[in-house]
């Protein structure tokens, strides 16, 4: 039998074997997870207030989402659906539909991961609308491949010397009120836009994230979201609503968008959708959904049926009532808790967030607001020798943001706050000593 290898060999096989373009924000090895907290292969603990980066609002292998793929297992693997429907795919599609914050007849289609989501939107944007140009926000993320990377307004870490990048995608100031861009005056860079650098006419989408997510949670105030719609209604533009990490109930909605009663044109759903299997979704009204001719979407393994039971029990859950609401309590527990810390540590420049996606910017000083780079990531550290995991975002990576899953209990969210301010505190006074 062989024996296991201790951490330190699986760290140096990571080295070793693994690409160096794929980055670990923690060198720990997990041996199993339940809920909130994972071990690592020595046994020690870990309270998980990252999720899977989002991909866990269920939490770590919810017995229900686990019996499902079982079952399905003893079925079928992957006929793919391309060759031979089956129930799982049409039944997700179904729910997702009538969950949509769309009005009239609307359909979706089932992908693997959020980044094909954003690039079969773009495909039926265009192909409704006869038009190329897409326009997306700085500050915004959006995928790796091609599309998802030209459309990410953000070029250190994800764009690199990737190019040349996908022609006409254009990019507006997002709102970020904390350092002075209003929604009005985001709205008013747009309009500049489409008179200066691409019409309206030639526009098919504007693609946005409610809630943007590796840009540093920041929420889209509804004046915002609301311009967005009477300029896509006025200009005949798609509204595409990219879910993917605010979707599923993360904000105490099932979509982030319904805070602001706007309504899209397409959704983007992915991350916990799958409760930790890889499925992507795009719902959204029918004939724009319908513009490409049968053979223009799908993917081999797009809505496999293992990533269609999990998703079916995820919905299940939410069904039964309880996780929406638990997840609005768990949000008022941690912003209170993080509210509180802002008070003790000036280095904390703003709280926010929607429900339970929430985040602290960290900056040097609260009157100039610069990032602190440095003191958020020696933050991190500090919280992992603590056993918390953490994740950073945010333009300037001073941004850490919180997606502890929505089924964690009052107690894990107490011991992983107590545990961030022992972090703050350690991280703040290593400075002082050091700096």
């Amino acid at each position: 039998m062989t024996q296991l290898q201790q951490p330190h060999d699986w760290l140096t096989d990571r080295q070793t074997y693994v690409a160096r373009g794929v980055n670990n924000a923690h060198p720990v090895v997990i041996a199993r997870a339940e809920n909130a907290r994972v071990w690592d292969i020595t046994g020690r603990e870990y309270i998980d207030f990252v999720g899977g980066i989002g991909v866990l609002n269920v939490g770590h292998n919810h017995p229900r989402v686990v019996a499902a793929i079982q079952a399905q297992a003893e079925q079928f693997l992957h006929p793919c659906f391309q060759v031979a429907l089956y129930p799982g795919y049409i039944e997700l599609c179904r729910r997702l539909c009538v969950r949509a914050p769309i009005r009239g007849p609307v359909k979706g289609a089932l992908f693997s991961t959020g980044a094909e989501a954003t690039e079969n939107a773009v495909k039926m944007a265009r192909s409704y609308t006869g038009r190329s140009a897409v326009i997306s926000l700085t500050h915004s993320f959006h995928g790796r491949t091609l599309m998802g990377m030209s459309l990410t307004g953000k070029a250190s870490t994800y764009k690199q010397n990737f190019g040349p990048f996908a022609p006409e995608v254009y990019h507006t100031a997002a709102p970020y009120s904390y350092r002075g861009v209003s929604a009005e005056q985001a709205l008013d860079r747009l309009d500049e836009l489409l008179i200066t650098t691409v019409g309206a006419d030639q526009v098919a989408a504007i693609i946005v994230e409610p809630v943007l997510g590796e840009g540093g949670f920041l929420p889209l105030p509804a004046a915002f979201l609301r311009g967005l719609r009477e300029r896509c209604t006025q200009h005949g533009m798609v509204l595409i609503a990219d879910e993917i990490q605010s979707g599923v109930g993360r904000t105490g909605t099932f979509f982030a968008i319904e805070h602001s009663g706007t309504e899209p044109d397409l959704v983007l759903v992915a991350k916990s959708l799958g409760g930790g299997l890889p499925i992507s979704a795009v719902i959204g009204k029918a004939d724009i959904v319908d513009a490409p001719a049968p053979g223009g979407l799908g993917g081999t393994y797009a809505g496999n049926p293992l990533a269609c039971a999990a998703a079916n029990a995820v919905l299940d859950l939410f069904d039964d009532g309880e996780l929406l609401p638990q997840a609005a309590a768990l949000g008022e527990q941690l912003r209170a808790g993080l509210d509180k810390l802002a008070v003790g540590f000036p280095q904390i420049g703003e709280v926010r967030g929607i429900g339970a996606m929430l985040a602290l910017e960290l900056v040097e000083d609260p009157l100039t607001k610069t990032p602190a780079t440095a003191l958020t990531q020696r933050v991190v550290e500090q919280a992992r020798e603590r056993g918390l995991l953490l994740l950073k975002a945010g333009l300037y990576g001073n941004v850490i943001r919180v997606l502890v899953p929505l089924t964690a209990t009052p107690r894990d969210i107490h011991e992983g706050l107590l545990r961030l301010e022992a972090a703050l505190e350690a991280a703040v006074e290593r400075r002082h000593v050091v700096g």
